[in-house]
C-alpha cells in the first residue's frame, strides 16, 4: 500500500456553497429524495473535481475461474482494495437470476455491503424485448407498443412492478440506500430494441419520461439518481454535443450526464490508430464534461474498457492519461466492465499482465477506490485520501 494510502489527510467541506447544497443539489430531479441521496449526488461533483473514482460491474458476484465467494474481488485481490463505484444489472427482472446469472437476493446483500463500506452503487438494467419476450438484444419493435395507450402498456407495467421492487429492497435496516439507475443505455445505437431505427426520438424521450414518472411518482422511489448515458461510437466527432443530446430527456428527467465508450480506448477493431482513438477520447471527455457543467449535473465514463486489457499499461497510458493531461475533464467515476472469463474481461485478475500497472493506477492520487472516501452519504463531511 503506498503512501498515500497509509495517510489520511482529510479534505472536509466546510461550507454548504462547496458541498453543492446551494449550487448543486438542487437539480437533483427527486426534490423529495431522502437526505442520503441528496448528500451522495452533491458529493459527486465534488469528487470529480479532485479525480475518479474506480468501478467495476459485478466485482463481488465472480470473477475470472471463480464465483459467489463471500469477500472475493479480482480488483481486491490485486490492489488490496475494493471499487468504489459497483455496477450491477437488473435485466431478467423478476426471475431469481439476472442476464448475467447474479441471483438477485446476493445481489441486494452485495448492494447493501458495498453501501455499508462507503461504496457506490449503480444499476443497468438489460430489459428483455416486451414484445417478443428475447432479449435486449432482440430488436422487434417494441416502445411503441409499451407507452401509454399501447397495446402491451400494461404487461409491460409488470416489468416496472419487478425493478420498482427490486429497488425498493435495497435497503440497509430501514434506510433506504441510495442507487444510481442508468436504463435505457446506448440508445443511440441499433443493437437494443429501445434504440434508433426501433423507436422515434420522441417515442425514446417518452419512455425515459414515463419510467422516471412511474419509479418517483406513482411508485414512491426518492433514493434513485437517474443517469443518461449514450454510446460513443454513433457519434459524430465533429458535432459531439448535438450527438449527446440526441433523444436527451430533459433537465428535469437526468441527474447524471453519462458516457460509455469502448471505441476510443485503444481497440484494434475500430481501424484508427490508437493516438486518433486517444484524440477523439479527450474530445468526447471534454465535451461530456462541458455538457455537465452547462446542466449543472455531474458527469461519469458510464461504461469503457478494453476487453482482455491487451494493453498492460491501459489503465495509466488511457484513462489516467486523460485526467492528468487535461484537467478541463472531470469525471466522477468510470466503470469497466465485467471479468467473466480469462478472454472475456475488463479488470485485472491475480497474475494478470496489467497487473503492475493498475497498482499504479491505484496508487495515483487521482484514482479512488472504497477505502478512499468516507461520509459519501452525509453532506458536508466528504473525506478523501489524496
Amino acid at each position: 500500500m503506498s503512501l498515500r494510502k497509509q495517510i489520511l489527510i482529510v479534505v472536509v467541506i466546510g461550507f454548504r456553497f462547496f458541498s453543492g447544497e446551494r449550487v448543486f443539489a438542487q437539480t437533483l430531479m427527486d426534490k423529495a429524495a431522502t437526505a442520503e441521496t441528496k448528500a451522495l449526488y452533491a458529493n459527486l461533483k465534488y469528487i470529480s473535481a479532485k479525480g475518479t473514482m474506480f468501478g467495476h460491474q459485478e466485482d463481488l458476484a465472480y470473477g475470472v475461474g471463480w464465483k459467489e465467494v463471500a469477500g472475493r474481488s479480482d480488483v481486491k485481490e490485486v490492489c488490496g482494495d475494493y471499487p468504489a463505484v459497483h455496477g450491477w444489472d437488473i435485466g431478467k427482472e423478476g426471475l431469481p437470476e439476472n442476464v448475467d446469472g447474479v441471483r438477485f437476493s446476493n445481489m441486494q446483500q452485495w448492494i447493501r455491503e458495498v453501501y455499508g463500506r462507503g461504496g457506490v452503487n449503480t444499476i443497468s438494467w438489460h430489459v428483455n424485448n416486451p414484445v417478443s419476450g428475447k432479449s435486449a438484444w432482440d430488436t422487434t419493435r417494441a416502445v411503441v407498443h409499451i407507452l401509454p395507450g399501447g397495446k402491451l402498456h400494461n404487461d409491460f407495467l409488470i416489468q416496472l412492478d419487478h425493478v420498482a421492487a427490486f429497488l425498493a429492497g435495497c435497503t440497509n435496516g430501514e434506510t433506504p440506500i441510495p442507487i444510481i439507475f442508468r436504463p435505457y443505455h446506448e440508445h443511440n445505437g441499433t443493437w437494443f430494441w429501445w434504440g434508433k431505427n426501433h423507436c422515434t426520438e420522441q417515442e425514446y424521450i417518452q419512455l425515459w419520461q414515463f419510467t422516471v414518472d412511474y419509479l418517483k411518482n406513482t411508485k414512491g422511489l426518492h433514493h434513485i439518481i437517474y443517469a443518461f448515458s449514450p454510446d460513443r461510437s454513433r457519434m459524430d466527432v465533429t458535432k459531439l454535443k448535438a450527438s449527446f443530446l440526441y433523444a436527451y430527456p430533459g433537465d428535469d428527467y437526468v441527474d447524471v450526464m453519462g458516457l460509455d465508450d469502448y471505441m476510443d480506448v485503444g481497440v484494434s477493431w475500430n481501424k484508427r490508430p490508437r493516438q486518433q482513438q486517444a484524440n477523439d477520447f479527450t474530445e468526447a471527455l471534454r465535451t461530456l464534461t462541458q455538457l455537465s457543467i452547462e446542466k449543472n449535473k455531474p458527469a461519469a465514463l458510464t461504461e469503457t474498457g478494453l476487453e482482455g486489457i491487451t494493453n498492460d499499461k491501459w489503465f495509466t497510458e488511457v484513462v489516467l492519461k486523460q485526467l492528468k493531461q487535461n484537467k478541463d475533464i472531470q469525471l466522477a467515476w468510470f466503470l469497466v466492465w465485467r471479468n467473466a472469463n480469462e478472454k472475456h474481461h475488463y479488470a485485472p485478475f491475480r497474475g494478470h499482465l496489467s497487473e503492475k500497472d493498475f497498482v499504479q493506477f491505484y496508487n495515483d492520487p487521482l484514482s479512488f477506490f472504497e477505502a478512499d472516501l468516507r461520509n459519501i452519504y452525509k453532506l458536508d463531511k466528504l473525506e478523501i485520501k489524496p
